[in-house]
């Protein structure tokens, strides 16, 4: 009767398995992680970032909540124009415009065509969203005053159907609403895959 061989390697070559096996669950798990994190990156991306950066900061604003707007109304494509006309990469309408020159008592000979470019329009978004933000303090709020107008939500604020703890919680446009939301999932987005979730 032959004898049948004992294999002695066995218990080593389980445990190398097990070592191949974790480091590659590991890897696949890091791969899920960053993996993500660079294909959120391809459609969110931080174009314009000096720009961006600069006039965030001139105006006190998230940078987060810039990228976001600019994302969200233009893709990042400084010659886009919606169907009432808004233009450039923060799709500034006219009236807007020439509000926002009056208010910070231009000099320079701008008119609306130039807000295609990327820095005009840059600095003139985020002068809109400052002069907002300091209005209106929340993300929701100042949101709602650059889709919808001032106007309309101080109304909104002032109705309690609308507004609770000074923020318009309910926005009876279904528009704004969708777009509000909209920005503050982006703006949530790039801060956490930019700026740590902060």
């Amino acid at each position: 009767m032959a004898r049948s061989k004992i294999n002695r390697s066995a218990p080593g070559q389980r445990i190398l398995s097990m070592i191949l096996l974790v480091g590659m669950i590991a890897l696949f798990m890091w791969g899920l992680k960053y993996g993500a994190k660079l294909l959120y990156r391809n459609f969110y991306p931080q174009e314009y970032s000096e720009l961006v950066e600069k006039y965030s900061a001139e105006n006190g604003l998230d940078e987060a909540l810039v990228y976001a707007v600019i994302c969200c109304e233009s893709s990042f494509d400084p010659d886009a124009e919606s169907s009432v006309g808004a233009r450039g990469l923060m799709q500034i309408t006219e009236d807007a415009f020439d509000w926002a020159m009056f208010k910070k008592k231009e000099t320079r000979e701008l008119t609306f065509d130039m807000l295609y470019d990327p820095e005009l329009n840059i600095e003139y978004g985020t002068y809109l969203l400052g002069l907002f933000r300091e209005e209106f303090t929340h993300d929701e709020n100042l949101l709602c005053a650059y889709h919808a107008g001032r106007s309309q939500t101080k109304k909104w604020l002032a109705d309690e159907n609308c507004a609770s703890d000074g923020i318009v919680k309910h926005i009876p446009f279904d528009d704004t609403a969708a777009y509000v939301a909209k920005v503050i999932k982006t703006r949530d987005i790039y801060k956490n895959i930019y700026y740590g979730g902060k």
